[in-house]
């Protein structure tokens, strides 16, 4: 298995045979306002250039959506990626949303999905943000759902990519059932002006870390847009703190960890 920490929670997934580009920003730096009603909005997105052509990140078997916030699917990555590149989606709204691009080759994930090749990937729930945002019709359609993944292969370890979502139940139960040897959080630290963090902070690291205390955890989602307010530096340091820093791996963009 190889992951690429290309930018923000854009992953470059190598695991059985089988190339993924997950969630792709792929827009030059300061292209887009920053996320009104958020930490920070007078900065401009992305906030660091990508460090990787384009082309290479397109040489893919498929793309994948964990959802579909601009700062994960965004107009860059509209317009790059091939209309029939094969594109694998949350639900059908999704779906509906993706083929109003101009894309052709969607399918949307089942909670269960096996290949031929004997991978499977799961597909995992979480929370983008608080109850209290959820419960505010508005905040909460705005929002919307977001997904994880597991991906699973008798020749590779067991890889978790939690995707944008706070600590929530089921998240620890995709952890528990799972056990997977290796987990990205999107630790960034997301904050909604009147709601709080919508995605993970460093606290989530060490909570993790206790539940699968041999697993491997990756920082992604980080310094490159305007509303995450949690730092390498920082995380870093608090992993020192916690003595967890053997456990807990913070990449920076464009760098590529084997396992």
């Amino acid at each position: 298995m190889k992951l690429t920490q290309v930018r923000n929670a854009t992953l470059l997934l190598e695991y059985a045979g089988k190339k993924f580009l997950i969630d792709p920003m792929l827009a030059e730096k300061d292209a887009w306002d920053g996320f009104a009603g958020s930490a920070r909005p007078y900065l401009r997105n992305p906030m660091v250039a990508l460090p990787i052509a384009v082309k290479d990140l397109l040489n893919v078997d498929a793309v994948v959506l964990t959802h579909t916030h601009a700062d994960h699917w965004d107009e860059a990555a509209q317009q790059a990626v091939p209309k029939d590149m094969l594109i694998y989606v949350q639900d059908e709204s999704d779906a509906v949303l993706i083929r109003s691009q101009g894309f052709l080759n969607i399918r949307v994930l089942k909670d269960e999905n096996h290949f031929v090749d004997g991978m499977t990937i799961y597909k995992t729930d979480g929370q983008h943000g608080s109850n209290e945002l959820y419960t505010d019709a508005e905040s909460g359609d705005l929002l919307g759902d977001a997904c994880g993944l597991v991906f699973m292969h008798h020749s590779e370890k067991t890889l978790y990519i939690a995707g944008d979502t706070i600590w929530v139940k089921p998240y620890v139960k995709s952890l528990k059932r799972f056990q997977p040897n290796i987990v990205v959080l999107n630790t960034g630290y997301a904050v909604n002006e009147l709601y709080g963090p919508i995605i993970m902070g460093k606290e989530d690291t060490l909570r993790t870390h206790r539940i699968l205390p041999t697993a491997t955890i990756i920082a992604s989602h980080m310094e490159a847009v305007n509303h995450c307010l949690l730092t390498r530096a920082e995380l870093r340091e608090f992993t020192l703190e916690h003595g967890i820093e053997d456990h807990v791996l913070i990449p920076a963009d464009g760098e590529t960890l084997a396992f």
